[in-house]
């Protein structure tokens, strides 16, 4: 084992959150490196968000054709699956990081390949490719960033069934007869989508009473509505108690209802755990296994000193790729105006500390129909306490929508605070609707008096005015 090499910040995890985080860092002045065991690039770039966003994008495109006159009428078959899985394959790269790895070297931030883990305080020891093992110092601070991995519920027979996560649903290079999906979440019903628009005849299979019940109700039930019409079969309250895996390759699934489902592969898609198992968060005073708490500059809570940091999925606040980057970038100019004594509240980049991450999310799900959502639902709203109203309005009856498709079927709520007459919340549900959410967050992060976004005018005719209909509405 060598005796060691030290840079001011050491990041555990080449994610976006990672490679944020010492960019940031790396401009504040300090050197950086990144420990990655797998692709630097992380989940997100090779089995997450581009794979699977490039799998949905044909979908949407040609549900948009299918709805009006003239495309409807030149869309002649289904989708190419071939195409679209290799187009799939250049968003991840082909599951390479040259890119990346060029990428971090062009902006001065070192790479270390290997499983890092802490060994007491601002050290590291990585466990090499080759066999071999380096330790690394840190003169101010050691940042995980390793994300999360897909949780599986224990079931007879799970171990042996073969069954997929995220990753295998992302990167299948063909489409099953026969596919099983189960969980009512993002993952869930966006891979339920990109696969029956593939061919797969698709199940899924939900253990609660509706969809995306971290959403409005309102989008949960459209976004079955959208699948029921695509032709998945959709089942609520009904979950796996068992699997079986004949030696020809088929799956059956028993069902809490009794019955039982054939399948060719199915889809596991209920929840993620934190990559905190073989980190060395014993030697610092962690749990093994466990979600690393943080204040709202980064660092780690219940470690002594300032020096270790935990951003993106590991912290909990936020599982999202925009989150973490988020995270990263704040959490590195911390880093950095600790180092050089100065106050966490700088010109170049805002004050040092994440607020967005707890009550003004943004999300899109990307289903057919969309949803995209920001801050809290009504129910979210009412639980913290607040004195809420929901404001409801049909997209369908906005002018822009009813022309970007015949049949429009969407729905836009905001959730304003009545003592302050600002939004808390806003979500959308419908074709399209994605590209709303950017203004609402800005409105929701920026706390807009509602009397001033009477002055923001939507053109016309686009789906913006939605925004013109909600005030008019509340004001009634």
């Amino acid at each position: 084992m060598d005796s060691g090499q030290t840079w001011d910040v050491v990041v555990l995890g080449g994610g976006p959150t990672g490679e944020n985080l010492a960019d940031r860092a790396r401009a504040g002045g300090l050197s950086a490196v990144v420990v990655e065991s797998e692709l630097v690039g992380g989940e997100c770039s090779y089995w997450a968000c581009m794979p699977s966003k490039a799998l949905l994008r044909p979908a949407a495109a040609l549900a948009d054709a299918r709805r009006l006159p003239g495309t409807r009428e030149a869309v002649t078959g289904p989708l190419d699956a071939a195409a679209v899985l290799a187009r799939r394959d250049a968003f991840a790269s082909h599951w390479h990081d040259d890119g990346q790895v060029s990428w971090l070297e062009s902006v001065g931030i070192d790479l270390v390949r290997g499983h890092g883990r802490l060994d007491g305080e601002r050290r590291v020891l990585v466990d090499t490719p080759d066999g071999g093992r380096r330790v690394l110092h840190a003169r101010h601070a050691v940042a995980v960033c390793t994300g999360t991995r897909a949780a599986l519920p224990d079931l007879p027979g799970l171990a042996d069934a073969g069954v997929w996560t995220s990753r295998e649903a992302t990167s299948a290079k063909a489409a099953p007869g026969r596919l099983a999906v189960v969980g009512g979440g993002v993952v869930a019903v966006e891979m339920a989508t990109a696969w029956r628009a593939l061919g797969s005849e698709v199940t899924l299979l939900v253990r609660g009473d509706r969809l995306l019940d971290r959403t409005e109700d309102f989008a949960g039930q459209l976004v079955a509505d959208g699948l029921r019409a695509a032709g998945t079969d959709v089942r609520l309250g009904v979950s796996v108690t068992a699997l079986h895996r004949a030696p020809g390759g088929e799956l059956t699934l028993d069902l809490s209802d009794g019955t039982r489902l054939p399948a060719d592969e199915v889809l596991f898609a209920t929840g993620r755990t934190p990559n905190t198992a073989d980190l060395g968060l014993d030697t610092v005073g962690l749990t093994p296994g466990g979600w690393i708490a943080t204040d709202d500059t980064g660092l780690a809570t219940g470690v002594p000193g300032q020096w270790l940091y935990a951003a993106g999925d590991v912290n909990h606040r936020a599982l999202l790729t925009h989150q973490g980057k988020y995270q990263g970038r704040i959490f590195g100019a911390a880093i950095a105006d600790r180092a050089a004594g100065r106050p966490l509240d700088t010109a170049r980049w805002g004050r040092s500390a994440a607020t967005a991450d707890h009550a003004a999310v943004p999300q899109v799900v990307f289903t057919d129909p969309e949803v995209a959502a920001v801050g809290l639902t009504l129910r979210q709203a009412e639980d913290a306490g607040l004195r809420v109203r929901a404001v409801d309005y049909d997209l369908g009856n906005v002018s822009g929508a009813a022309l970007h498709a015949d049949g429009y079927r969407g729905r836009a709520r905001a959730v304003v605070d009545l003592d302050r007459e600002v939004l808390v919340g806003v979500t959308f549900a419908g074709p399209g609707v994605a590209e709303l959410l950017h203004a609402a967050t800005i409105a929701v992060v920026g706390e807009v008096p509602l009397d001033r976004l009477w002055h923001a005018v939507p053109a016309y005719p686009t789906v913006s005015e939605i925004w013109l209909r909600l005030l008019e509405t509340y004001r009634g």
